[in-house]
C-alpha cells in the first residue's frame, strides 16, 4: 500500500485509469463496485457482468452511477469504454475478449461457470483476480499453469483471509523469521449448519443462505486455508486441521504447538476458534539466531521459540483496489499456487446420505468440506467438495464419512472435471503436458 497509493494517484492525474471488469454483482460484487467507483482513484470499473442485468445495474446505481449502457457485443463494449461510459452485460465472455480491459475480478463463488470464464480470459491474455477460493482450491494449480503459459497473472486477492495471511507471511519472512503456521481466527465452527439454520443471519446481511452456511460449517475456511497451503508449501497436521478452541489472545497460544513437529512438517495451515483478535489471521514463526531472539524479546514478542504476528481484521472489498494495482502496475502476485496441490478440500457427509440422492453442493444440507493433504486425497481417491454439486450417490454414506469418487456418478461433460483430471495428470504423472 505504501507504493500503491501514489502509483494510482499518478494514473489518476494522467487521466489513464486502470480499466477493470467484474464478473458477478451479488452482495460482494456490489460493494466492490462501490469501493472502486468512489474510493479508488486511478482505476475505473468499466463493465459488470451478471446473469440478471437489473442486478448489474443495481451495483452501479448503489455506487451513485445512474447512466449505464447495456452491451451485447465486443464492439458495443469497446465503444462504451472509448466513450467513457459504464456498461453492463449478461455475456461474461465479452469481458474476456475486449482488448482495452486490463484486469478481471471474478466474484461469483462458482466452480463450473468461473472455470469457463477464467479459461476464456486466459486465452485472451487477461489478468484475473479471484475472490473465489472455491475455484482456486479445486483447480487453481492447473489454471495457474495455463495462466503462466499465457503470460498473465491469476491470483487471489487482498482483504480476505488468504491474502492477508500471505501478506503477513511475506512480511515475516522479509524480516528474517521462518513462518511455521499460517492461521485463520474463527468465531464459529459447526459442520452441521445448513441453509435453514443460517437463513435469518443471511437475510440480516443481504447474503445467500448457502454462502453463509459455507462460512459457518467450515467449508469456506477450509478452501481459504487450502489455497494458503498451496501458495506456501505448508500442509495440514491432520484431516480437518487441529482447530483448537481458545478464548484468550492468539499470542497466548504459541506454547500449544510442538515446534519440532511443525518444522518436521515444513509448516502447517490451521485455524483456531474463539481466540482474540477475531476475525483476523496470524502467523507463528521462529528464528534460529540467538541474537535476534534476544531483541525479539526486548521488543515484547516474548522468549519464543514461536513468535506471534497477527492482523486483527479482514476488510474484504476495501482492499480489492490494492490487488488491482499490485497486479496491473507491479505484476505482483498476491497469492497463487507454487506448483501442484499441497492441500485439498474433501467432501464429507453432513448427514446420513442415501443411494440415488443428488448432492446439493457447497453450503447445502448434505456435505461440508475438510482440508486434507493432497497425497492422501489422491491415494484414497477422495472427492473434492468443489465438484460435488449434481453428483449422484451410488451407495449409502453415513454422517461424517468422507466421500470418494467411487461413491458417486459425476455429471456429464463438465469443464471443471476435465481440468481436475488434467491437474491430477500434470502434477502426478511426471508428464508436463496439458490435455485439451
Amino acid at each position: 500500500m505504501i507504493i500503491v497509493d501514489r502509483a494510482l494517484q499518478a494514473r489518476a492525474e494522467a487521466g489513464n485509469p486502470i480499466k477493470v471488469a467484474m464478473i458477478g454483482a451479488g452482495t460482494m460484487g456490489r460493494i466492490i463496485a462501490n469501493q472502486i467507483i468512489n474510493s479508488a482513484p486511478g482505476m475505473k470499473l468499466v463493465v459488470i457482468f451478471n446473469r440478471h442485468l437489473d442486478t448489474a445495474k443495481q451495483a452501479y446505481h448503489e455506487a451513485g452511477v445512474e447512466e449505464v449502457k447495456v452491451v451485447h457485443t465486443v464492439a458495443n463494449l469497446e465503444e462504451a469504454i472509448a466513450q467513457g461510459k459504464y456498461a453492463i452485460t449478461d455475456d461474461a465472455m465479452l469481458l474476456c475478449q475486449v482488448e482495452s480491459i486490463d484486469v478481471l475480478i471474478e466474484v461469483t463463488g462458482t466452480i463450473e461457470f468461473a472455470a469457463k470464464v477464467v479459461m476464456e480470459a486466459i486465452s485472451y491474455r487477461k489478468h484475473i483476480i479471484l475472490m473465489n477460493a472455491e475455484l482456486d482450491s479445486t483447480i487453481g494449480p492447473i489454471l495457474k499453469v495455463y495462466a503462466d503459459r499465457a503470460g498473465v497473472i491469476l491470483t487471489a486477492c487482498d482483504g480476505d483471509q488468504p491474502g492477508l495471511e500471505m501478506n503477513l507471511y511475506r512480511y515475516v519472512k522479509s524480516i528474517g523469521l521462518t513462518p511455521l503456521l499460517c492461521g485463520n481466527i474463527k468465531g464459529l465452527q459447526d459442520p452441521y449448519r445448513n441453509p435453514t439454520t443460517q437463513e435469518d443471519f443471511a437475510k440480516q446481511w443481504d447474503q445467500k443462505p448457502q454462502m453463509v452456511t459455507s462460512f459457518a460449517d467450515g467449508t469456506n475456511m477450509s478452501f481459504e486455508q487450502a489455497i494458503v497451503a498451496n501458495g506456501t508449501g505448508m500442509r495440514v497436521a491432520k484431516r480437518g486441521m487441529l482447530g483448537y478452541e481458545y478464548s484468550g489472545h492468539i499470542d497466548e497460544m504459541t506454547n500449544m504447538y510442538d515446534i519440532d513437529q511443525l518444522k518436521e512438517w515444513g509448516g502447517i495451515v490451521d485455524y483456531v476458534v474463539g481466540a482474540k483478535p477475531r476475525p483476523g489471521v496470524f502467523i507463528f514463526a521462529t528464528h534460529d539466531d540467538p541474537k535476534h531472539r534476544h531483541f525479539l524479546n526486548l521488543y515484547k514478542l516474548g522468549e519464543g521459540p514461536l513468535y506471534s504476528f497477527y492482523t486483527p481484521y479482514h476488510l474484504c472489498h476495501f482492499e480489492i483496489p490494492i490487488s488491482v494495482a499490485r497486479v496491473v502496475l507491479f505484476q505482483d502476485v498476491i497469492l497463487a499456487p507454487l506448483g501442484g496441490p499441497i492441500v485439498d478440500v474433501v467432501a464429507t457427509a453432513k448427514t446420513n446420505l442415501k443411494t440415488g440422492e443428488t448432492l446439493d453442493g457447497i453450503g447445502g444440507y448434505m456435505a461440508y468440506g475438510q482440508c486434507e493433504n493432497y497425497d492422501i486425497v489422491t491415494w484414497e481417491n477422495l472427492l473434492p467438495i468443489g465438484l460435488i454439486e449434481g453428483c449422484r450417490l451410488k451407495r449409502d454414506i453415513p454422517q461424517d464419512q468422507v466421500l470418494t469418487y467411487n461413491d458417486v456418478e459425476l455429471p456429464s461433460d463438465r469443464l471443471c472435471d476435465r481440468l481436475r483430471a488434467e491437474q491430477n495428470n500434470y502434477f502426478t504423472s511426471g508428464e508436463k503436458v496439458l490435455v485439451k
